[in-house]
């Protein structure tokens, strides 16, 4: 119950972190606020990997692998993150948590062309998601929003970053790989801003709260719970709850943000919900659980 309960508070924190993203680029620009809270997230996560490495807790890691894991990894989840927050200019945070939630069942599919094996309840919830995406996000013209359709376009990527952390983590400390990661991340979203927006400092004290949030809090916190919690809970259960990060997410964006959505688009969400859970449930023989990112 203890480490089912810090894997709900690591879901509820990141369901949450869609509404501080919105909210901070009421102060900067996307790829600047990108930038300063995967920077702050990386070093957020100093102190675990001191503590782990205290304790001998962490596995040996060559450095130049890790480096290659690091740059690769975060190249990935700079266009996975970059596509996130640019398309909540354009959409709701609820959608985009959904949207976004997607990836819990993209990863078993895109795994198929690595050779994992999959089953059928991966299949049953993909149509489910799909359904459910129709309702939420399609137009009667049989379009969807630039916003959404590049929440879509990331969670293939998120979905690719998965997979990227499940190769890797066997071969290098997943905390320190995490860390690279957002640094690399980081440097290159600035990097981004630097070119195309006009990041200021005055700005980035200004929307200090979302910043802090969604690089303090959504990484350190949440990733401390999630690595504490995933020691003791069942791997089902884990995913099935860190899935609960989309109803968290529209949860914030009703309550803190008063969006709206439609009768129809409220019954995608449920059903996009109910595929994403589906997909977690492993009948004998049905195939390997969705990794979790780290």
């Amino acid at each position: 119950m203890q480490a089912n309960l810090m894997l709900l508070f690591a879901a509820a924190i990141w369901g949450f972190g869609f509404v501080a993203q919105r909210l901070g680029m009421d102060f900067l620009e996307p790829f600047a606020f990108n930038g300063v809270r995967f920077l702050l997230g990386s070093c957020s996560l100093l102190p675990l990997i001191w503590w782990f490495s205290r304790n001998k807790k962490e596995r040996p890691t060559s450095e130049s692998s890790l480096l290659k894991a690091g740059i690769l990894a975060g190249s990935v989840l700079f266009i996975a993150a970059a596509l996130q927050q640019v398309g909540l200019l354009y959409t709701t945070a609820a959608k985009a948590g959904f949207i976004t939630g997607l990836y819990l069942i993209l990863v078993p599919i895109l795994g198929l062309l690595l050779k994992h094996t999959t089953g059928v309840t991966t299949w049953l919830g993909a149509v489910l998601a799909v359904f459910g995406l129709y309702l939420l996000s399609i137009n009667d013209d049989f379009s969807m929003s630039f916003g959404d359709m590049l929440q879509f376009i990331g969670a293939l990527f998120w979905a690719f970053h998965i997979l990227l952390i499940d190769h890797f983590s066997g071969r290098v400390s997943p905390l320190k790989l995490s860390a690279v990661q957002f640094m690399v991340c980081g440097l290159l979203s600035l990097g981004v801003s630097l070119l195309i927006e006009t990041p200021t400092l005055p700005a980035i004290l200004a929307g200090w709260q979302p910043i802090l949030y969604a690089g303090l809090v959504s990484v350190g916190v949440a990733y401390t719970l999630q690595v504490v919690g995933q020691k003791s809970a069942n791997p089902a259960h884990a995913a099935i709850i860190l899935s609960l990060e989309s109803v968290f997410a529209a949860i914030g964006g009703v309550w803190l943000l008063d969006e709206t959505l439609s009768m129809r688009a409220w019954c995608g969400c449920g059903l996009m919900m109910a595929g994403m859970l589906l997909s977690q449930i492993r009948w004998p023989g049905s195939g390997v659980s969705v990794p979790q990112p780290t």
